[in-house]
């Protein structure tokens, strides 16, 4: 968030210039040459109202104006010069150069950067495939600003704000362009610093409401991860694969070919606050209070992981180092890579090569398969499960709609609209509608609240872990600040394993491939293959089975036993009949194989959810039930308002 002041004194003395240090009294453009960092350039509809083009050069006088002098015209200079000439007083040519009202925040600081892998390809790759991939860069952050012109941005009006309309004459932002993290890493970013200010149709300007702006950054995100993932694969010739980064966390998808020891090498930043966190979790855990008794829980739930993470990254932030020329940082990142990152460098100097061999290999063997229908499924279960008490906003699905978007095109463009589709979808078959509005704001479709419809009676209820019974033999410790459980000896904080909460995600997983089971066995034999399809579209590359030596033994019966969680005989008969399973050459091998891969993923998940989810003996079990999920109280609390779904 801007605030006109010393924070957007902030911005102009470091954030326009490359996150370096801009000397005092230089100018902005010499500053930008000296940093070796493109000068900033003006983005939106609403350029045209101000007399900007976009694309033009931002300068310092019309940053001030607009982000430093809450909310004046980015000409407020010239425009109070020439009502001053004309005869008006003072503080009618001041006026005739404001944007409506002063304020205080005046713009919003929104951050794109394209996944490790793109940026990797980036860094190492020629200068064609650098401005490739900078050019989608670019062209996915329009796309998103379009996106928030036309679905998110509001103008408040009226009193308490109770009118709300969206900007007609669309936004006004500039973006700035940094090459590197804090590390001295690759990373390709952009900031792009969005102004509250927008007209309204009345030609009079207000301001954009920025809790809409904030609630749906996940939904932004995850459009532009999916937007310039496919420009890039599709120009280069590449595809994308999920990675598992966290266990028990939602893969992220990242170019294919490229190593993940790459990765690893520009994730230092990640590595010390990976470092700083197992040490706050390990004081977390072993907390004690003046009478040596545990403060804590023993174990470490999400909402507290991701307080500490981010405790962990403010104490490890390195201070900022002097910017460098692009072309000096791209040899320095080959070389440092070549000698610290334990990749040959034969591979780092034809990554593209590997990405496009990997790519051809995932596009012969896997087909983009958008199933509407179960892709709703998909998203209304995720969301569900990983959002508090199970009530959600389709800004929630909409978000969940697009990462599972990217997971099954592994890079390929999709029609515009689908996102919106599985939404529609989501809402009408799957969701129950469990608004209780008290405002104006409550009857909007964007801040309607839901819920599942079916009950998910096969998922234990999220609990809280029991709290263990103490140990006898356990000494307290005679001072309180003392730890009250010593680490394994000769292990270290990060070696030690905390006990964790299982991560909602997994849950989320297996709650899908329920309902999928569900629609599979109750509906005809044809849908079978569409659960098929649709689940090998999300299946890691690795887990994809070669093809058979031998072709005769393709149509072997499976051996006694195995648990029949696919109907294999309504696969080959639809193989037989040349339907589109043939284009995707799926053989009774490679289902067999997604056949153990899914009932192995679903026994880790139940055994992650039991393992400290477990009753004592003598407690029945309550499992969920239907009500549980429909009725919504009203002295329940509100709707959840932390962090968006799976973020």
């Amino acid at each position: 968030m801007i605030r006109a002041g010393q924070m957007y004194r902030y911005y102009l003395r470091e954030t326009v210039v490359g996150d370096g240090r801009r000397p005092a009294r230089t100018p902005l453009r010499a500053a930008q040459e000296q940093a070796g960092v493109p000068v900033g350039r003006w983005m939106g509809r609403g350029l045209a109202v101000l007399g900007l083009v976009p694309g033009e050069e931002v300068t310092e006088a019309q940053l001030r104006n607009l982000f430093g002098e809450r909310g004046r015209h980015p000409y407020a200079g010239r425009i109070e010069a020439d009502r001053l000439a004309a005869g008006d007083s003072a503080k009618k040519a001041f006026k005739a150069g404001a944007l409506g009202r002063r304020v205080t925040v005046t713009g919003v600081d929104f951050v794109f950067r394209p996944q490790p892998t793109i940026y990797l390809l980036w860094a190492f790759g020629d200068d064609e495939a650098r401005r490739v991939i900078e050019a989608a860069h670019e062209r996915a952050i329009e796309r998103v600003l379009e996106w928030i012109e036309d679905e998110v941005a509001v103008i408040r009006y009226g009193k308490d704000g109770i009118y709300r309309v969206r900007p007609p004459g669309g936004l006004v932002a500039a973006r700035f362009r940094h090459y590197e993290a804090r590390s001295g890493r690759p990373l390709l970013h952009d900031h792009l610093l969005l102004s509250v200010k927008g007209q309204r149709l009345d030609g009079k300007w207000g301001s954009i409401h920025t809790t809409a702006l904030y609630e749906n950054t996940v939904a932004a995100s995850a459009l532009y991860n999916e937007l310039v993932a496919a420009e890039v694969c599709e120009a280069l010739g590449l595809a994308t694969e999920p990675r598992t980064v966290t266990p028990g966390r939602r893969p992220v998808m990242e170019i294919a070919g490229v190593p993940h020891e790459l990765i690893r090498w520009t994730s230092r930043r990640s590595d010390q606050i990976a470092a700083c966190l197992a040490e706050l979790e390990h004081e977390y855990v072993t907390a004690v209070d003046d009478d040596g008794e545990l403060k804590f829980l023993p174990v470490v739930s999400e909402r507290a992981r991701a307080k500490m993470n981010q405790i962990a990254a403010l104490k490890t932030r390195p201070p900022k180092q002097k910017t460098q020329p692009l072309a000096q940082l791209r040899a320095w990142w080959k070389v440092s890579a070549i000698l610290t990152s334990k990749v040959a460098a034969d591979v780092i100097n034809s990554l593209l090569e590997h990405a496009r061999a990997a790519a051809a290999a995932i596009r012969a063997r896997v087909a983009a398969v958008v199933d509407v229908a179960l892709a709703a499924i998909d998203v209304t279960a995720t969301v569900f499960v990983m959002n508090e008490g199970g009530r959600f906003h389709r800004r929630h699905l909409l978000a969940e709609a697009r990462r599972h978007l990217a997971l099954v095109l592994r890079g390929r463009r999709r029609d515009p609209g689908v996102d919106d589709q599985v939404v529609a979808a989501a809402i009408s078959a799957h969701c129950l509608d469990i608004t209780e509005p008290k405002t104006v704001r409550g009857l909007e479709a964007g801040y309607r609240l839901y819920t599942a419809r079916w009950a998910l009676s096969d998922l234990p209820a999220r609990r809280r872990p029991p709290t263990p019974a103490p140990d006898p033999d356990r000494q307290p410790p005679a001072d309180p600040g003392e730890p009250a459980e010593p680490r394994p000896p000769g292990q270290d904080a990060g070696e030690w394993e905390i006990p964790r909460i299982p991560l909602l995600y997994d849950r989320a997983v297996l709650a899908g491939a329920v309902v999928r089971e569900k629609l599979r066995t109750t509906t005809v034999r044809g849908r079978a293959y569409d659960v098929v399809a649709h689940q090998q579209a999300a299946m890691p590359e690795q887990l994809l089975a070669p093809e058979p030596a031998d072709p005769e033994h393709d149509d072997q019966e499976q051996k006694p036993g195995r648990r029949e969680a696919l109907d294999m005989t309504a696969l080959r008969a639809l193989r037989e009949s040349r339907t589109d399973v043939e284009a995707l050459d799926v053989t009774a091998e490679r289902l067999r194989h997604l056949q153990d891969a899914f009932s192995e993923a679903a026994d880790r998940a139940h055994s992650t959810m039991n393992r400290y989810t477990r009753r004592d003996d003598t407690e029945t079990p309550h499992p969920v039930r239907r009500d549980d999920q429909q009725v919504h109280h009203p002295q329940d609390p509100g709707p959840h308002r932390g962090r968006e779904a799976g973020h």
